[in-house]
């Protein structure tokens, strides 16, 4: 089973400030991290790998600047197999729909995943449409606010969060999930898994690796909102 999951690197907001005259978050200076919904998504790919560890596989991907790396390492610490950094000036001011536009393109690069999965929403932006959108762009199944994931054969099982409890989902791969907080509690890197996380190389993807790609649906002139 291939398991891909989307992960961002946010600004940590408790330490963010807001512009008083642009009313914009001010990014300069404040430290970064991994948007915390997405580490229950790797957790939730990585306790998928447990159950099965030599037929699993799990991947990492981001889109960012080169100082997104940071993510991806952390990632790799924590147990993932592999990272990928999407990164290009042409992908500079997307919005939600740009982003996923070229986040699926990305993936579409890489092959076919069983199973992808992101956090519910990220803290700086807490659209909540990134990866759902990913899910529209790659015609896959999609599975919001799950709570758990168990795999039987080339089938999922999802516990997802509703308004009035717990729903219990069956379909069938390829699918994307977004997980809560509530889904799990992430791990905590090792030792070992910090220093094979600098041993393994970061591949990266720019706009040239994606030359079927539609450039008109990124960047900030792709962004519609």
């Amino acid at each position: 089973m291939k398991i891909l999951v989307c992960v961002k690197q946010v600004p940590d907001t408790t330490e963010v400030k807001i512009d008083p005259v642009k009313g914009t978050l001010i990014r300069e200076g404040v430290p970064s991290i991994l948007n915390p919904d997405d580490a229950n998504a790797l957790e939730a790919a990585l306790q998928l790998k447990d159950k099965d560890p030599e037929g699993t596989s799990v991947a990492v991907l981001t889109m960012g600047p080169p100082q997104a790396k940071a993510v991806l390492r952390e990632a790799l610490a924590m147990g993932a197999d592999e990272a990928y950094l999407v990164t290009d000036r042409a992908f500079g001011g997307s919005d939600t729909y740009a982003t996923s536009y070229i986040l699926s393109q990305a993936i579409k690069k890489l092959g076919a995943y069983d199973v992808i999965l992101g956090g519910k929403q990220a803290i700086d932006g807490d659209t909540g449409q990134t990866a759902p959108s990913i899910a529209e762009h790659l015609g896959a199944t999609r599975l919001t606010y799950v709570l758990s994931l168990k795999v039987e054969g080339d089938k999922v099982i999802a516990e997802r969060q509703v308004e009035e409890g717990v729903e219990v989902i069956e379909t069938k791969f390829p699918v994307l999930c977004t997980a809560t907080k509530e889904s799990n509690k992430p791990r905590y890197a090792t030792v070992k898994g910090v220093m094979r996380s600098f041993n393994t190389e970061i591949g990266q993807i720019t706009l040239a690796d994606l030359p079927d790609a539609d450039t008109t649906k990124m960047g900030l002139k792709g962004s519609p909102t």
